[in-house]
């Protein structure tokens, strides 16, 4: 195909001056033959690189780790790699994350080892801002010994008609307790509860704000619940970390 060069050569030089041709109409009719092939031709291409990247998301987010190279044929009937052990697992929350503020009270399965959480409310506490002291028991209501690890405070959540009102936060105390349970035994703990009343975004920050409102005179619950890591010697290969709860108790603000 003649350049706009060439053209403009061409009517420069001829010797046929009968009829004036306008150069620039002609060179604009010229370009725009071409344009719808220009246009079609880099559509093509952009489709075909859509389709190369679409191609390539989807197997790399179906089947980590495998990869394809151009002009290799998918087979679509092949089977997805098994995942790790440890990616099919779905780690729960611990203790202190399961009821958070302004959420709905959790429903805990039982303990797998027959443990058991019940909390001792004050038998009066009042209005304000101040911690009231709790007791925790944990008592092993299985036909077998019952030996492992807990941390040294079960976490509290206060509670009205099935919404968190304020629980257990802070810096998190990372020792441990040896508990040793023969049916029937119990051990306490001593933790602690405060009435005001949190927000989401107090679970959002490194800790509670100061100045959480107190929470009105009536009737709430109070509940705990505990992590418990058997000890090998409970006969399982692997040491189960297990998640202890218990009935809710009432507490009187006034």
């Amino acid at each position: 195909m003649p350049s706009e060069n060439d053209l403009r050569d061409l009517f420069a030089n001829t010797d046929t001056p009968a009829h004036h041709l306008d150069t620039k109409k002609v060179i604009a009719r010229s370009r725009a033959r071409r344009l719808p092939r220009q246009i079609a031709a880099g559509a093509t291409s952009a489709l075909v690189l859509a389709g190369v990247s679409v191609l390539a998301v989807q197997v790399t987010q179906a089947n980590q780790p495998v990869t394809m190279t151009a002009g290799e044929a998918f087979d679509s009937s092949a089977p997805a790699p098994e995942l790790a052990p440890d990616v099919q697992a779905i780690k729960r929350a611990p203790a202190d994350r399961i009821n958070l503020c302004t959420g709905t009270l959790a429903e805990v399965a039982p303990s797998q080892y027959g443990l058991q959480l019940d909390v001792t409310a004050p038998a009066a506490a009042s209005v304000g801002t101040t911690p009231v002291p709790v007791t925790v028991r944990l008592t092993n209501t299985s036909d077998r010994e019952v030996i492992g690890l807990t941390p040294v405070s079960p976490a509290i959540t206060l509670s009205r008609a099935g919404t968190v009102l304020w629980h257990s936060n802070g810096p998190t105390d990372l020792s441990l307790v040896s508990v040793d349970l023969v049916p029937g035994a119990s051990v306490d703990y001593q933790a602690s509860m405060t009435p005001v009343l949190c927000g989401v975004e107090d679970d959002l920050a490194d800790a509670f704000r100061t100045d959480l409102p107190a929470l009105d005179a009536g009737s709430y619950e109070l509940s705990a619940l505990i992590d418990f890591t058997a000890d090998p010697s409970m006969g399982r290969e692997i040491s189960e970390l297990d998640l202890v709860s218990g009935p809710v108790s009432t507490v009187i603000l006034d």
